[in-house]
């Protein structure tokens, strides 16, 4: 076996409109179709592909330590994204890789979890 590309991220949220607007809203995501599961949830798409699958459920989750430490992206734009991340207040970190040409915007959804947007180093410059 040979593994391609990651498919996608099932996140479980008991917070589903503001994380639905949220993927949206700043990482550009589109609402797409989803198969009609028994139970709430939304899609979100980058292109044709959906990369985040939003599950709705009623009680918040408690995770003290969770096992899945983020996920990311390669994107382009980054001074675009940080004027969008400063206008909305979002907070966020920025660090460069160590050895590569990557800067890493480290941002939290609305449900804290913690997804960094990697961009090409000259995009910095």
């Amino acid at each position: 076996m040979k593994l391609g590309i990651l498919d996608h991220v099932n996140i479980l949220t008991s917070n589903l409109e503001e994380m639905t607007a949220w993927y949206r809203d700043v990482l550009g995501m589109t609402l797409g179709e989803r198969p009609p599961f028994s139970f709430d949830g939304a899609w979100l798409y980058v292109d044709d592909m959906p990369y985040v699958h939003l599950i709705g459920i009623e009680t918040k989750r408690q995770a003290i330590e969770p096992q899945l430490e983020h996920f990311a992206f390669k994107a382009t734009g980054m001074a675009e994204f940080l004027a969008l991340l400063e206008s909305r207040t979002i907070d966020y970190r920025r660090s460069k890789v160590p050895s590569l040409d990557i800067i890493q915007i480290n941002i939290h959804d609305p449900d804290g979890n913690r997804i960094h947007v990697d961009f090409d180093a000259h995009e910095a410059e």
